[in-house]
């Protein structure tokens, strides 16, 4: 396994291998994303998570804590399951409903689709700076407590952007059936899609190729699928530190860290 780092450029010499896991441990504190490379198998993936994180199961993960994520047809039209389908899937974090979202999610390619199926990353430090920049009066709307719920029953009160000790910001945000939100903050929603898109990189992974990221930090999304596909998924919590979220106004306009 090699990892790389956190820019989306396929030339070589603009990668740097990361052999040592305090070194990944660093790209995530300051990129808050770490892209892996040479996971061809199931044990590979697993072996490369648990060096990272501890494993926290999901609803749809295996005994070992992974996740199969492949087309399961029809049932993915259910509200929550749209990842388990060959659709779009919009902009969002992990684990949005449940009281504390996991800190790490890795993801990676077993095995193509015959097209589409383009990874979307997005950094949400540079999401916050660009409305920040653009529409300030929609960041604080934005973190205003209770003005989002994610969930069934009526969602679990939250918000978009979450305040920290120490001026760190963390984002927390879906766009399904799921979410809902409160009339001040739903007239802001079109600047938020703005900067997301804005801010949107994507990435065609090839077999045994993925992405390690910061949950707190980074929104995932996926281009519509077309033939058979394969990933693993795996969530939980990091076995190295890991300050809450991000440093706002720390970010280029490009969505990488500014030298």
């Amino acid at each position: 396994m090699c990892a790389r780092t956190a820019g989306f450029e396929a030339d070589d010499s603009q990668q740097q291998i990361v052999e040592a896991d305090g070194s990944i441990a660093g790209r995530l504190r300051e990129h808050g994303l770490v892209m892996v490379d040479g996971l061809v198998s199931r044990e590979s993936v697993l072996a490369f998570a648990r060096r990272v994180m501890t494993l926290v199961p999901h609803r749809d993960s295996d005994p070992d804590f992974l996740t199969t994520i492949h087309d399961i047809g029809q049932g993915a039209l259910r509200p929550g399951w749209a990842g388990l389908g060959n659709g779009e899937l919009l902009a969002h974090t992990e684990g949005s409903s449940v009281p504390e979202p996991p800190r790490l999610m890795l993801l990676v390619c077993l095995r193509q689709p015959v097209s589409g199926g383009e990874v979307l990353l997005t950094d949400g430090q540079a999401v916050h700076d660009h409305l920040t920049a653009t529409v300030p009066e929609a960041v604080d709307l934005m973190g205003r407590p209770g003005t989002a719920f994610y969930g069934d029953g009526g969602g679990r009160p939250a918000q978009i952007f979450t305040r920290h000790p120490g001026g760190r910001t963390s984002i927390r945000f879906r766009q399904d059936e799921l979410a809902q939100f409160s009339p001040v903050v739903g007239r802001c929603l079109p600047d938020l899609k703005a900067a997301i898109a804005a801010n949107q990189r994507d990435i065609a992974l090839l077999p045994g190729q993925g992405y390690l990221i910061d949950n707190h930090r980074y929104l995932h999304a996926r281009a519509a699928v077309s033939g058979p596909r394969l990933c693993l998924r795996a969530l939980g919590t990091p076995l190295f530190p890991l300050q809450p979220g991000f440093v706002a106004g720390d970010a280029g306009s490009d969505g990488r860290r500014t030298p």
